[in-house]
């Protein structure tokens, strides 16, 4: 399958073909990605939660970023991939743009995601995209500004939630992101977002009507002890798996 460019990914707008994206952390699974037809992998900052055992994503670092980042780019060099700005690294344009052209340069990824549509964001979009760096936006449930935000909710579900999700949709699009990561967002609103920008529309426990879904693979695979979010029915318990199987070679069960 031909690498996705930024291009490509615009194309898939208003097509029957929808985007698959997974987020993944290590060089092993990315290598895996890399022989499927999936569309674009995404290193999320969920690395702090899924991976380094953080309570919140707040606690990511940009090194943090870069090595993972740099893992996962290693392993999939024939697909499109994205890398989350952590917490508190483009809290300033300045900051962001200096930040961003690191992790950019150092792991190598495709682009980056940042999350909201703050006007500090929407400049920021603006300078990355004329630096040459293609920006992803995530609006919705930010998991970066969960403490902000009150916790994780579906937003909404009211008509001034709703309102300004596609405000910040659109102004998002306008200051220059590709394409747009809708997370717990209501199926209803998701929809007339990705009927209102003409970028695609990323969804994560959104609904279907998105031009595209996300999902962690930890989840997907259930690779953790801890059952998956709501809106992720797991294809396998691998957790499970290999619990069994290691346990089964400790007391000699399993043969090697």
């Amino acid at each position: 399958m031909k690498k996705h460019t930024t291009r490509s990914i615009r194309a898939i707008k208003g097509k029957e073909q929808n985007l698959n994206m997974l987020t993944c952390y290590d060089y092993q699974t990315a290598k895996l990605l890399d022989s499927t037809s999936l569309d674009m992998i995404l290193v999320g900052d969920s690395v702090g939660n899924v991976i380094l055992g953080y309570e919140t994503t707040v606690e990511v670092t940009l090194n943090d970023m870069i090595t993972f980042s740099s893992a996962v780019k290693r392993g999939a060099q024939n697909k499109f991939v994205i890398a989350d700005l952590p917490f508190g690294t483009y809290a300033t344009v300045d900051s962001g743009l200096k930040n961003a052209i690191e992790l950019f340069q150092k792991s190598k990824v495709e682009a980056v995601k940042l999350e909201g549509a703050f006007d500090t964001n929407l400049e920021l979009i603006k300078k990355l995209t004329q630096t040459g760096i293609p920006v992803v936006g995530h609006i919705g449930l930010t998991p970066q500004s969960v403490h902000e935000q009150g916790g994780y909710y579906t937003h909404g579900k009211n008509e001034q939630s709703a309102k300004r999700l596609i405000d910040e949709a659109k102004a998002l699009e306008e200051a220059g992101v590709f394409c747009l990561v809708l997370e717990c967002v209501t199926p209803a609103v998701a929809t007339l977002i990705t009927e209102s920008i003409n970028i695609p529309t990323i969804g994560i426990g959104s609904g279907i009507q998105t031009d595209g879904q996300v999902l962690v693979i930890n989840d997907l695979l259930k690779m953790g002890s801890d059952y998956p979010p709501s809106f992720c029915t797991p294809i396998a318990d691998l957790y499970d798996l290999k619990k069994s199987l290691i346990s089964g070679y400790l007391d000699g069960s399993v043969s090697h």
